[in-house]
């Protein structure tokens, strides 16, 4: 038994066998990339910057995922998500921006979508068209933050940092003026029109204008601006004159500014307020001063008169027109035309320093002024200023011997008294004549006429067929007369001369007492003037050969008449 036990093995402490745990290196592959993948989310949400919301009102060139935003052309976030509001009115883009980027969630910063756009001001965004559309930032000052922003439609002119300076311009209207448009100095493009808005109270537009540098210094403190849209065209003394900016003012307007001659004005400073006139000729004129308004009470209707038509002092426009209307007189039953002017009497310039002023008085009332003035005959006329279009324009003059009228300077509206104009008495006088010749009896007077061309056909007739055929056998029987008339006067100067040779002979002969002698030379004297005689009536004939008929003409002048006589011979002035 005890062998038996001794070789059978007895139960004992159990024999416990450790494994070992053993990695393989098919899983170190997926422990890297998990590693690099914590890492990069890591890094990806250390890095990541703020997440805003910008609407927009379409979502045209938006794409999520896609479409990066871009500041200063450095990529400073994308565009995660595209949705449209919950109204239906707008879209949604979510933006991640980078860390970097922080300070662009700004409460001022502004944003929009850069793609081809094509307007007044020309083409931008050109470059979209390879690299696809983005939305450009600009950058705001404020000192609070937003993740909410509402997205600009249109680019903005200027962007934030461009050296230059903004001022502020005040007109009545924009006229053909849009964002973008130019401004000018010098017909240099110097900035663009940044802004516009209209006032509180709608009377106005207020503009705002950026000037790049270094323009920006020629803006001093005395610079007019004016309104360099479109063409300017006048017609004066000397010519036609066509004057422009440029081309691209007439499609997108334009804004000019100048400084007045021999201005030594400081630069202005950035925010400055300037008025926008409406031509250079406005702009450069001296300032108008406190406006009066005075009204004018015309009999006649005023026919090409219009609202902003000049009214003139001595050539100078003190002012213009601003109303038009009628009035109803019960008492004539007529209705006269009240026109309403606007006077500027700081125009006058120089003039008003040399007006005597009351004691006490620092300037001249209006009232006053008006009242010397209109009894010293200063009357309102409308007048034609030009003839091809009719336009009139309103006078003030000084009317000879103009009918007295009272003037109240303190009435309000005050009104300034008025006379007929010229033009006006021209049609009075020409409708007068008119009238007149209307009454005449022109019908009688037509009937009298052909009776009367009805006898001098009868009395043409008769001298064709009776009285002209004598005058022409009359006219040939003197023209036979007068050829022997001459045919007698060359025998008759014969004659004296041989009278003459004989007289001589026998004046050698006989004394110079003897009878004989002296009874020759009146002979020779008295043939003599037969012969001037003769000659005289034929010279006459021959000039006047109806003489025969109608009697000697009228004596010539006597210069004329020295002429025709003939001198006498030598032997008659002994």
């Amino acid at each position: 038994m005890n062998d038996s036990n001794e070789s059978t093995p007895q139960p004992g402490d159990p024999v416990v066998a450790t494994r070992r745990w053993r990695v393989s290196l098919v899983w170190l592959v997926p422990a890297v990339a998990a590693l690099i993948g914590i890492s990069m989310m890591v890094q990806t949400w250390l890095s990541a910057g703020p997440q805003i919301r910008i609407a927009f009102r379409t979502a045209t060139g938006l794409e999520a995922g896609k479409t990066p935003v871009k500041y200063k052309d450095v990529t400073v976030g994308s565009v995660s998500a595209v949705e449209l509001s919950e109204d239906g009115s707008h879209v949604i883009a979510t933006v991640s921006l980078a860390k970097s980027a922080g300070r662009l969630t700004r409460e001022d910063t502004r944003f929009w979508v850069v793609r081809p756009r094509i307007g007044v001001g020309g083409i931008s965004g050109v470059d979209t068209l390879l690299s696809g559309a983005y939305i450009g930032v600009d950058a705001g000052t404020s000192d609070e933050n937003s993740l909410n922003f509402t997205g600009l439609e249109t680019p903005p002119t200027v962007i934030g940092g461009t050296p230059g300076k903004s001022f502020v311009l005040h007109t009545e209207d924009l006229g053909s003026l849009d964002i973008g448009s130019p401004v000018y100095y010098r017909r240099i493009q110097v900035g663009r029109v940044a802004s516009y808005q209209l006032d509180e109270s709608g009377e106005s537009v207020t503009l705002q204008i950026f000037v790049d540098a270094p323009y920006d210094r020629y803006v001093t403190t005395d610079t007019r601006f004016w309104n360099a849209s479109g063409v300017d065209v006048s017609l004066g003394a000397d010519g036609l004159k066509l004057q422009t900016e440029s081309v691209a003012t007439i499609v997108a307007g334009g804004i000019a500014f100048a400084a007045p001659p021999y201005s030594h004005a400081k630069p202005a400073e950035a925010g400055a307020e300037f008025g926008l006139a409406k031509d250079y000729a406005r702009a450069i004129a001296p300032p108008n001063g406190p406006a009066q308004y005075v009204q004018l009470r015309f009999e006649q209707p005023l026919r090409g008169l219009s609202v902003g038509a000049p009214v003139q002092f001595s050539g100078v426009d003190l002012g213009n027109v601003v109303s038009m209307g009628v009035d109803f007189d019960p008492a004539r039953h007529r209705f006269p035309t009240v026109v309403g002017v606007v006077l500027y009497p700081q125009r006058l310039g120089q003039a008003l320093e040399k007006l005597p002023m009351a004691k006490g008085e620092t300037e001249l009332p209006t009232g006053r002024f008006l009242g010397e003035l209109v009894q010293h005959g200063l009357r309102a006329q409308a007048r034609t200023g030009n003839l091809l279009t009719g336009q009139l324009y309103i006078a003030l003059d000084f009317i000879p011997n103009a009918p007295k009228a009272t003037f109240d300077a303190s009435a309000q509206p005050m009104v300034l008294p008025t006379v007929g104009g010229s033009f006006d008495r021209l049609q009075e006088q020409l409708a007068g004549i008119v009238g007149k010749i209307d009454k005449l009896p022109f019908e009688a007077i037509g009937q009298k006429l052909d009776a009367t061309l009805a006898e001098l056909d009868l009395a043409a007739k008769k001298v064709n067929g009776e009285v002209l055929p004598g005058v022409t056998q009359t006219m040939q029987a003197a023209s036979r007369t007068l050829q022997q008339a001459g045919q007698t006067m060359e025998q008759t100067g014969k004659t004296l001369e041989q009278a003459q040779k004989t007289f001589g002979t026998a004046q050698g002969m006989l004394a110079d007492d003897a009878p004989l002698q002296q009874n020759l030379q009146q002979t020779l004297r008295e043939l003599q003037r037969s012969a001037r005689s003769l000659r005289t009536l034929t010279d006459l004939l021959g000039r006047h050969p109806e003489a025969l008929l109608r009697g000697r003409p009228a004596d010539p002048p006597p210069d004329a008449a020295a002429s025709d006589v003939l001198p006498a011979p030598p032997e008659s002035r002994r």
